[in-house]
């Protein structure tokens, strides 16, 4: 029996890519917070701005500007594993509350923490 039409043939090129499975990043109001942005004032109280005289060494302190808020931000900011699972609202506060929780496994801990992450969300 022959065919009433013509098959098709496609390649599709697969290209090996990173995906990044974590990210660094810090919690609003947190210690690590306070402490980028003290850094932060101190990068930008140190910046010798009197000697920009031409592009090339406005280049330079831009770029030691963004080398020092990178340093600043690597010390500060904790890596975290990307999910599925993550949830942007999940804080400090719902993590403790959860521990809490799970190390007592009692309904109050657990009515407790829904209470904390309803507040949250």
């Amino acid at each position: 029996m022959s065919l009433d039409h013509a098959s098709l043939i496609i390649d599709i090129p697969i290209v090996n890519k990173f995906i990044n499975t974590s990210k660094l990043s810090i919690a609003p109001n947190s210690e690590q917070e306070m402490a980028f942005v003290k850094d932060l004032i101190t990068i930008f109280k140190n910046i010798e701005t009197s000697n920009i005289t031409n592009k090339d060494n406005l280049e330079d302190i831009v770029n030691r500007i963004g080398t020092s808020i990178n340093w600043a931000w690597t010390k500060n900011a904790k890596r975290s594993r990307i999910s599925r699972y993550s949830k942007q609202w999940l804080t400090e506060e719902c993590s403790k509350s959860l521990d809490n929780y799970r190390m007592t496994r009692s309904c109050e801990n657990w009515k407790k923490f829904k209470k904390v992450i309803k507040n949250t969300k």
